[in-house]
C-alpha cells in the first residue's frame, strides 16, 4: 500500500530537535504519518530507538540523517535516507563532522563575547544532550533564556546567520564526499529545503546539475520552510531534473517549528514520491 502521509524530515534530541526520538514517533504516528524518518544533523544515534517506536506504533520507517556541506562556500544540507546505518565509512564521515562541530560552536562563542555577551559556549551546553553535537540551535536556546532575543527565529536573524556577528565559517563536508557516503552505504541523497538558500537561479542550477551529476536523486519540494510558492518552484524543478520529491516538515520540537510531523500539503500527483526509491 502507497503510504499516504509520509514525513522525511525532522530531528530529536541526538541533534537539535526537543523531543527524544521515541516521542517524535508517537508524535508522528498521532499525526496519521504512515512512513517516517529521523534525520538527525550528521549523527544516527536516535535511529535504533526510533525504529523501534516506529514499528510498535504500527509506522514504517526508513533510517536518515541530514549531513551538513558546504558547496561554493555557502553552507547546503543533504538529507540521506534509507541507508545501512552501519555502514563504516559513513560514521567516520559524520564523525568528522561532529567533531568540527566543537571547534566551531568554540569559536561562536568567542566572536558573541567579543560583541558583550559573555560565555554563551557554556551556556549552550546546558540545552545539549548529545555533548559531541553542538548546534546553533543550541545557542540560539540560551540566548532566548537570557532574554538576547524573543524567540529562536529571532536569534538566528540578528546573531547567527551569515553575515551577523555569531556564525562562524567552517569547513565542512564537500557534496561530493556527502553523496558518496550515502551512495555507498546504499541510500538515496536528498536536498534537504532549498528554498532556504540564499542562491540566484543561477547559483541553484548549477549546484542542481552537479548533485545530479554526482547521483542525487531527489530533492525537497514540501518542507516546513517551504512557501506554496517554493512548492510550485522546487516541483517544476523536480520534473526538469528528473528528481524523485520528498516531503518533509523539519520538525524540531512544539512551538519552534515552521510545521508539525506530518502536517504538509501532499505532493502534486505527477512528481515521483522519493519513497518508491526504497519500498
Amino acid at each position: 500500500m502507497s503510504p499516504a502521509n509520509f514525513d522525511f524530515h525532522c530531528h530529536s534530541i541526538v541533534s537539535d530537535g526537543l523531543l527524544p526520538p521515541e516521542a517524535l514517533a508517537l508524535r508522528a504516528a498521532a499525526n496519521g504519518v504512515d512512513l517516517w524518518a529521523l534525520t538527525d544533523h550528521d549523527d544516527l544515534g536516535g535511529l535504533a530507538a526510533a525504529r523501534a517506536a516506529a514499528e510498535a506504533a504500527g509506522m514504517g520507517f526508513v533510517d536518515g540523517v541530514e549531513i551538513s556541506i558546504e558547496w561554493q562556500e555557502m553552507p547546503i544540507h543533504i538529507v540521506g535516507l534509507g541507508f545501512a546505518a552501519a555502514d563504516p565509512v559513513l560514521a567516520v564521515g559524520l564523525d568528522a563532522i561532529r567533531t568540527g562541530r566543537i571547534e566551531r560552536a568554540r569559536r561562536m562563542g568567542a566572536a558573541l563575547a567579543a560583541i558583550g555577551i559573555p560565555d554563551v559556549y557554556e551556556g549552550a551546553l546546558c540545552f545539549v544532550t548529545n555533548p559531541s553535537l553542538v548546534s546553533r540551535a543550541h545557542f540560539a536556546r540560551y540566548l532566548v533564556s537570557i532574554g538576547i532575543a524573543r524567540d529562536v527565529p529571532g536569534v538566528f536573524q540578528h546573531y547567527l546567520s551569515p553575515g551577523k556577528p555569531g556564525y562562524v565559517d567552517h569547513r565542512w563536508a564537500t557534496l561530493a564526499e556527502a553523496v558518496g557516503w550515502i551512495h555507498g552505504a546504499g541510500g538515496v541523497a536528498v536536498v534537504a529545503h532549498p528554498g532556504r538558500y540564499k542562491m540566484s537561479g543561477k547559483e541553484m542550477g548549477k549546484f542542481l546539475d552537479d548533485f545530479k551529476d554526482l547521483g542525487g536523486q531527489g530533492i525537497e519540494v514540501a518542507s516546513g520552510s517551504h512557501s506554496p510558492d517554493h512548492m510550485a518552484h522546487f516541483a517544476r524543478l523536480a520534473r526538469r531534473y528528473a528528481f524523485h520529491a520528498s516531503r518533509g516538515s523539519d520538525f524540531h520540537g512544539p512551538l519552534e517549528s515552521y510545521a508539525d510531523l506530518g502536517r504538509l500539503p501532499p505532493l502534486p500527483d505527477d512528481l515521483k514520491p522519493v519513497w518508491r526509491l526504497f519500498r
